[in-house]
């Protein structure tokens, strides 16, 4: 039995070096200036030179604008969804007591029965029309959370690299974000995990 590869391999590494990884990925897990062997959240990830750095602090203050992008949308959706529910029974559809009084009066006591029969059939079907755009927007948003959720856990594996350009990035993305897509949000609504 030939051990010369095992040992010429040494026994920490058992064949597993920079052939099967691509080169190496440095894992800080304290606060660091250097991007020597970073990788950001993925291996393929790995900042090569000064260029690819930077060109990687880029697409980072980019994707965490476009959180506050995500998060902008969704409290636009939600109102358009409140307005759409609000005024899908409007005033056309409700009946109020003067309304059913007039007809009374002026068509005798079968038409006014007549017409109310109508216009509670057409609230129950308004009802169920509601309820059916309530249990659509209700997904819509639920989706549109979750897509939020997960762009907030990637920002903080961002973050997580503990390298501070990295770190600045982010916060550069939130403060570009946040001027863009504001529009009258309090700045008390900070970027969380959850």
């Amino acid at each position: 039995m030939d051990h010369s590869m095992h040992m010429a391999m040494g026994h920490g590494d058992m064949g597993h070096g920079d052939m099967d990884m691509g080169g190496k990925c440095n894992m800080n897990m304290l606060f660091t200036w250097s991007s020597e062997n970073l990788c950001i959240i993925f291996r393929s990830w790995r900042i090569t030179g000064h260029f690819s750095f930077l060109l990687s602090l880029i697409a980072i203050v980019i994707l965490t604008a476009g959180y506050e992008g995500i998060r902008s949308a969704t409290r636009k959706y939600e109102a358009a969804h409140e307005q759409r529910l609000s005024s899908f029974l409007g005033p056309s559809t409700t009946t109020s007591d003067a309304e059913i009084a007039d007809p009374i009066i002026a068509n005798g006591l079968t038409d006014a029965i007549h017409h109310t029969h109508n216009e509670s059939s057409s609230l129950l079907v308004g009802r169920d029309n509601r309820g059916a755009l309530a249990r659509k927007g209700k997904l819509t948003m639920a989706a549109l959370y979750a897509i939020q959720v997960f762009y907030s856990f990637f920002i903080m594996l961002l973050f997580m690299t503990y390298n501070g350009q990295v770190m600045i990035a982010v916060a550069v993305g939130a403060f570009i974000g946040y001027l863009v897509f504001s529009e009258g949000t309090p700045a008390s609504k900070t970027i969380a995990c959850h």
